[in-house]
């Protein structure tokens, strides 16, 4: 089988397992599973969100990574990780991560001017100018919705392939934060 694109996903209907494979030289490598080892190889959560960020930002050809998670007692989502800026909080309502959160549905917004959900004043706060944005939901083991994964700024623009890969990959977020307290534990 002859691979055209550079990049494959492939998973089944209920995104149970994800393969990319990537062609070099005829040489087939399975890239996610050598980042899951990686992954896995660490227990400590802030470590483990930069290896996910570093891992998205270089895949996906965007300049920043963010991943917010819901505080249900002050009814907020939360930056676990934030590249370049302290954490940010936005009201679970506000925001397209707020929408995001609330609708449990992704977003593509490749121009974030237009959209009425963008909140400018993170920007104006950071100095840091979003161009384009992809957002999707992270949801745990029991299908509940507990953040938001969010890359921002992809040169040529965020597409639907970026957001079906995001879509599942999410699941690998979800998993690490559920399960780096049991390791800790060990």
């Amino acid at each position: 089988m002859d691979i055209v694109s550079t990049k494959i996903l492939k998973y089944n209907k209920n995104k149970k397992w994800i393969i990319i494979l990537m062609k070099n030289n005829g040489k087939y490598t399975n890239e996610l599973a050598e980042f899951g080892k990686k992954l896995l190889e660490n227990n400590e959560l802030d470590k483990g969100l930069v290896i996910i960020s570093e891992y998205l930002k270089t895949l996906k050809n965007a300049m920043r990574c963010s991943i917010f998670i819901y505080d249900k007692e002050k009814n907020v989502l939360w930056t676990i990780l934030a590249d370049g800026i302290e954490k940010i909080i936005v009201p679970m309502h506000q925001g397209i991560v707020g929408h995001v959160y609330m609708t449990g549905e992704s977003m593509i917004e490749n121009d974030v001017s237009r959209n009425p959900y963008f909140l400018k004043e993170i920007d104006k706060g950071s100095g840091y100018q979003t161009v384009n944005m992809i957002a999707c939901p992270i949801h745990d083991s029991r299908h509940k919705t507990i953040g938001v994964l969010q890359l921002l700024n992809k040169l040529e623009g965020f597409t639907e392939a970026d957001l079906e890969f995001l879509n599942v990959f999410t699941n690998f977020i979800a998993s690490f934060i559920e399960l780096v307290p049991f390791y800790q534990e060990k």
